[in-house]
């Protein structure tokens, strides 16, 4: 089913064995307006593997795709990138995806405060609207690593 990826997609090589496991992931940059750095748009082909007993991709998977989305976004939006974690999600399911449907997260960050950014996003296949939603995450201090103790 990953075959088919449309023109100025590449494998987006993030995330940990969760996010591996939903994907593969696609991302492509679109052309940033006036000069500002253009908007990432991230996307799924929707599986089997994905659905629910009605052969329709499954709640769950469809709000695991739009807070990873919002959560890249948000926090590529900084140069180094931002650590966040998710505080809030607001979701409405508008449509369903079915197998085969390409379904692409367009993120808008709409604030970037100095404790909390709030982002909003839309799950589209083609013109078809799959869901729209909103997000808080707090921002954290970048992990400080551990002090090996095994000498």
């Amino acid at each position: 089913m990953t075959e088919n990826i449309p023109e100025g997609y590449k494998p987006l090589k993030r995330g940990g064995g969760y996010l591996t496991g939903l994907g593969p992931w696609y991302y492509r940059i679109d052309a940033g307006k006036g000069g500002e750095r253009g908007q990432m748009v991230l996307a799924i082909r929707v599986e089997e593997r994905h659905c629910n007993i009605r052969h329709i991709a499954h709640g769950g998977f469809l709000v695991s795709m739009f807070d990873t989305a919002l959560g890249i976004v948000v926090s590529s939006s900084k140069e180094p990138p931002q650590p966040i974690v998710t505080v809030s999600l607001t979701t409405n399911f508008v449509s369903a995806a079915e197998p085969g449907d390409w379904v692409e997260a367009h993120v808008d960050l709409d604030r970037m405060g100095g404790r909390l950014a709030y982002a909003s996003c839309t799950l589209v296949c083609g013109e078809r609207v799959i869901m729209t939603g909103t997000g808080v995450f707090a921002l954290m201090k970048p992990a400080v690593p551990k002090e090996r103790t095994d000498g």
